[in-house]
Formats: C-alpha cells, sequence, structure tokens
C-alpha cells in the first residue's frame, strides 16, 4: 500500500515575531517543506505596518534529511507500529475469532493487509528464519469463525453437542530442530456434579521452508496431558488415524505464508485462506 510521506506542500505555515527567536524542534516543522537550497533563516515575507514589522519564516535546513523510504523496515518502523496497533484493535473481543462475524472477519482481514504493505514487501525466511524461533501466542484466527477447532479442516465443534471450551492457543517453533508445536488448553465439559476436565493437547510437526516465506508442516502426533486435580496422569498420545481411514480433507500436512514478521508479531496466511495473527509469549 503506498503511503504519502509525512510532508505538505505548504510553506511557511507560523508568523513569528524577530524580537522573540524561538529554535524550532522536530515536531514543529511537521508540515513544512524542506526548500532545495539556502542555509538558516529564510525570509517568505515581509510587511510594513506603521511602526511595527512582523515577518513570517520557514525552516530551511542546511543540510536536508533524506527522504523516508517506507519499503525500508528501519525508517518505517514507527509506521508499522501504528498498522501493528490497529490489526490488533481489529481482533480484540473475538475470542481468538470464534466470536467473529462475517464485518469483524472484513475488518480485521483490511487492517492484516494494511500492516502486510507496510511491512516493506514479503518475508525473506532464508534470511529471517531465527525470528520465528520461540512460544507464540495465537490472538486471532479467521478459521474459528466456522465454529470449529479445526477451522476450514475437520476438528471438534464447539457448543452444547460437545462442550468443550477453548483456552490459549500457542505455537512453539524451534527452527533448529523444524518442530512446530501447536499446543491448546482446553477444558472438557463432564457430567454434574464432576468438575469440568482441564487438559494441553500438543499437536506436533516437523515443518520446512517452501519458497521465501512459505511454511510447510507435517503431522507427527498428538499428546494430551491433564492438568488440575489430574494432573498426575502420564500423558496419553492420541493413536494416529491410518491414511487409507483419513478424508482427503485431512491429510496430516498443510502450508501457510508468513506474510508480516518483526520481533512480537507475527501474520500468517494459510493454504486455505486462513489469517492468523500471533504475538511472542
Amino acid at each position: 500500500m503506498a503511503m504519502a510521506a509525512p510532508w505538505s506542500s505548504s510553506c511557511c505555515p507560523a508568523t513569528a515575531s524577530t524580537s522573540d527567536p524561538r529554535p524550532l524542534g522536530p515536531g514543529s516543522l511537521k508540515g513544512a517543506a524542506w526548500p532545495v537550497g539556502g542555509a538558516g533563516w529564510r525570509k517568505c515575507r515581509e510587511q510594513g505596518r506603521n511602526s511595527r514589522r512582523r515577518l513570517s519564516v520557514c525552516a530551511t535546513a542546511t543540510a536536508p534529511p533524506p527522504p523516508v523510504d517506507y519499503a525500508d523496515t528501519s525508517a518505517g518502523a514507527g509506521a508499522d507500529a501504528d498498522y501493528v496497533a490497529s490489526l490488533k484493535g481489529a481482533v480484540s473481543g473475538l475470542n481468538r475469532g470464534l466470536a467473529a462475524g462475517q464485518e469483524d472477519l472484513d475488518r480485521a482481514d483490511a487492517a492484516a493487509r494494511e500492516l502486510e504493505a507496510a511491512g516493506g514487501g514479503p518475508v525473506d525466511l532464508g534470511r529471517d528464519l531465527d525470528r520465528l524461533q520461540g512460544r507464540w501466542r495465537l490472538v486471532y484466527s479467521s478459521a474459528f469463525s466456522s465454529r470449529t477447532l479445526g477451522g476450514s479442516r475437520p476438528g471438534p465443534p464447539t457448543g452444547r453437542l460437545l462442550p468443550i471450551t477453548l483456552g490459549q492457543v500457542f505455537q512453539r517453533i524451534d527452527v533448529v530442530s523444524r518442530d512446530l508445536d501447536n499446543i491448546v488448553e482446553l477444558e472438557l465439559g463432564a457430567p454434574w456434579p464432576l468438575p469440568p476436565v482441564e487438559a494441553t493437547a500438543t499437536l506436533a510437526h516437523k515443518f520446512e521452508v517452501v519458497g521465501t516465506s512459505g511454511i510447510k508442516i507435517n503431522f507427527e502426533k498428538t499428546t494430551v496431558k491433564t492438568k488440575g486435580s489430574l494432573s498426575q496422569l502420564p500423558p496419553l498420545e492420541v493413536p494416529r488415524i491410518p491414511d487409507n481411514l483419513r478424508p482427503p480433507s485431512n491429510t496430516g500436512s498443510g502450508e501457510f505464508e508468513v506474510t508480516y514478521l518483526d520481533g512480537d508479531t507475527r501474520v500468517t496466511r494459510g493454504d486455505r485462506g486462513e489469517l492468523r495473527v500471533f504475538v511472542i509469549a
């Protein structure tokens, strides 16, 4: 997305008295044009009225600053921060996307596209792969608007038929071992008077970089660990569905593209159009 430079075409925005010169700080030059030549103060207009003389001045830099290149992520870091804040605002209060309606989906997608455009172009994982390292918390997934935990892929429904409450969702990435684990905190309803069962499901994957900014993941196993009063139980590895019995829509692998990446925010788009927003945990 093209961005307008923060300088206006108008010069001499203010009128100042020569008897009380005041140095201009960076904030006072907002909206002023940088002239091509000259040094010090340049008189823009001089008017005489009786015995009082006032003049309008505009700042002329001895060495004009270089133009801001918004394709450079270091120069546009402030602009990116504004777009990151806008995206986080668009997805706040949506319960990671489970409470998103069509208008919410459109608003989040528009905010993400603005951030992606301000980021200076495609992410280069050949250069920035180390920035994926760590534990990331999911703050939004457009796939959850389908009201299933699998998004556009098969998954358990949320609601009365199967009372599952979704807790925090994390993604743990190790760039050395090429491990990518999706970690989901769940609360499973139980018949009264039994308390709900708290558990953490870890879906382990291996990943590989595809192209410049693509990630391909291959599912390996799912492990469930109970918490709370049942935390003493050992982890349970869920049997994997044989390949010949697995539905075509659930191949155990998937791809997504990293479309924005900085020190604490990551935006991805999946192979089925899912928009996901993560923050470093």
